[in-house]
């Protein structure tokens, strides 16, 4: 699976896209696919400040129940409503399905988070292959 480049990735397996001040949020195909099938997806309220690397939510699946970590620190714009009633979407499209919208605090955070290609090295080395 080829990660999006104009992503930016944590090695807690989120992604976020920046345009301007405003971060999307979701899980990598790596971390959906090593979920299984997921059922459900627990995220903040519109107005929550999230911290960078810090839990903002969960998501449950079949197999586990996983702690989201915010790539960035900001304030929740927006929730995908669309993941209470089928969080299976995340499973078919996981670097479309966003979960959260962030204002950042900070947008420089972002010099820490992996490229498109640092993750790829990162999974490589976590799978050993």
């Amino acid at each position: 699976m080829a990660y999006p480049e104009r992503y930016k990735y944590t090695r807690e397996h989120e992604w976020v896209e920046v345009d301007g001040k405003a971060g999307t949020v979701g899980i990598t195909d790596y971390a959906q696919n090593s979920l299984g099938d997921i059922v459900f997806v627990d995220a903040p309220k519109v107005g929550t400040k999230v911290e960078k690397g810090a839990v903002f939510g969960s998501v449950e699946s079949v197999k586990a129940v996983s702690d989201l970590y915010s790539p960035v620190t900001g304030t929740v714009t927006e929730v995908n409503e669309e993941l209470t009633s089928s969080p299976e979407k995340i499973n078919s499209d996981a670097h479309g399905a966003w979960i959260i919208k962030v204002e950042l605090s900070d947008p420089a955070e972002l010099e820490s988070l992996l490229s498109a290609a640092d993750y790829e090295k990162f999974i490589a080395e976590e799978t050993g292959k």
